[in-house]
């Protein structure tokens, strides 16, 4: 994103916004409700038009997205396996494998209502692996889940990107959990605040004054990263 700008409902979201994602990246976008990441993370997909600057994207990229959330009807039940198939039927094998890999293995006949929210929200992220992407958005994908379902989902997505390669944007209120597998953190309120690794943004003024002080105290240990703040 270059000098990205969007309007929605003549109220300007995001202003000025400067972001590239390297392969094998985490980058979590941290911000106060309303601050646009989820607008953010929709205006790189393309699913919302920028109002001024662009979106650039690496030639026939391949983009795996995990949405806040998705209703299903519990009268209309749909089993895990055809929940995978949509919309384009994938191999067994590869349902198989993207259902082991985020550690739900053996669920492809129970019912998609009938998960926990730590198993719907993992089966909604080996969805988004069939496609085998080299870009993963993630749209608040612990918001659901307990202190311990959380941690065990981010290291999922850890372990998804080590062996993948895939570059990972992840919009979180989880200041904690989030920043412990970030390379990079973007502070937003509108326009990026603040930028950089994870233990150098925690002590930055913005960073502070969007979170409070206390926030500071859960930043992970030094990271090699140079800060980009």
């Amino acid at each position: 994103a270059e000098r990205l700008d969007v309007v929605l409902g003549g109220r300007r979201v995001l202003s000025g916004i400067d972001l590239a994602v390297d392969d094998g990246e985490i980058v979590t976008l941290l911000g106060p409700n309303g601050s646009g990441k989820s607008t953010l993370l929709r205006a790189l997909l393309g699913a919302v038009p920028p109002s001024a600057g662009t979106v650039r994207r690496r030639g026939r990229l391949v983009v795996g997205y995990v949405p806040q959330t998705l209703a299903i009807d519990a009268t209309l039940p749909i089993s895990v396996g055809r929940f995978l198939d949509l919309p384009v039927r994938a191999p067994r094998p590869a349902r198989h494998a993207a259902l082991a890999r985020v550690g739900v293995h053996g669920l492809e006949r129970r019912a998609m209502t009938k998960l926990s929210g730590g198993q719907f929200q993992r089966v909604l992220l080996a969805r988004a692996l069939l496609a085998r992407p080299e870009l993963l958005l993630l749209d608040e994908p612990t918001h659901s889940l307990d202190h311990a379902g959380a941690a065990a989902f981010y290291g999922v997505i850890d372990e998804v990107r080590r062996e993948t390669g895939c570059g990972v944007v992840m919009v979180s209120h989880d200041l904690h959990g989030a920043m412990r597998i970030a390379d990079r953190v973007v502070c937003l309120e509108g326009r990026i605040r603040c930028e950089g690794v994870p233990h150098e943004v925690a002590a930055a003024p913005a960073y502070r004054a969007l979170f409070g002080e206390a926030a500071a105290t859960l930043a992970p240990d030094p990271h090699p990263l140079a800060d980009k703040a």
